[in-house]
């Protein structure tokens, strides 16, 4: 299960830093707090208190997606073996997806829902959070998707949302950062656009391998190893 949660929250740091995703930061924190991006750095608590609560809106949609694959794992669980090979085949797809092998049009599209503003609404940035969880499953799908497909694997539906609370963490944590050091991420953000690239071949890249491992049944030979080297880490298994 570490090994899961390892590359459930990687997958959400990998979501964060896709073009379809780092380049919209600065508006989105700016919509859901009503102020420009001067302001934004002499408002840091209302930044704060508004981001973390637009990472809970999408958080919770993100879960929920996560409790409807495993409980459709789990209703399936006499496919167990069948499951696993379908989830792994799925992530591999999605993996290739995301190195540029295959092209799935609509996992490259993003949909944005336009939503009136209320911006003094401190119930708003949650509404918008969920929108923007709805809005770009589209563009952010193979990560997304290869969590899921991870998450139907599971045993029990709290697996599968612990799963998904990691993805969600992963996009969610850098998300608040950026809104509250704004001046250092946009400083950042100039320079990181000749990297996209390269996050998305690696982020492909790790997605394979887990499709690989899940595929051949050996990601608990991984999750073992793991654990043998690093002991300390069941206490959090």
């Amino acid at each position: 299960m570490i090994f899961k949660l390892a590359i459930a929250f990687g997958a959400g740091f990998i979501s964060f830093l896709s073009p379809c995703v780092l380049p919209i930061i600065p508006g989105y924190i700016s919509y859901i707090t009503g102020k420009n991006l001067n302001e934004i750095q002499q408002n840091r608590r209302i930044v704060l208190f508004k981001t973390i609560t637009f990472a809970l809106g999408f958080s919770f949609v993100f879960i929920l997606l996560g409790i409807a694959a495993s409980f459709i794992g789990n209703v399936l669980i006499f496919f167990g073996k069948e499951l696993r090979i379908a989830a792994g085949i799925i992530i591999i797809l999605f993996s290739l997806n995301l190195l540029g092998i295959l092209n799935f049009n609509f996992l490259n599209q993003d949909k944005r829902f336009e939503i009136g503003s209320y911006k003094d609404n401190y119930f708003f940035p949650f509404i918008v959070g969920a929108a923007f969880a709805f809005g770009w499953t589209p563009c952010i799908g193979p990560v997304l998707g290869s969590i899921l497909a991870l998450s139907a694997t599971e045993a029990t539906i709290v697996n599968g949302v612990i799963l998904l609370s990691m993805y969600s963490l992963g996009l969610a944590i850098p998300f608040i950062l950026s809104g509250y050091y704004m001046t250092v991420f946009l400083n950042s953000k100039k320079g990181f656009g000749k990297y996209y690239n390269r996050v998305t071949i690696t982020g492909g890249v790790i997605l394979l391998i887990t499709g690989v491992l899940i595929l051949t049944n050996q990601i608990q030979v991984i999750s073992y190893y793991i654990l043998t080297t690093f002991p300390f880490l069941t206490n959090f298994g």
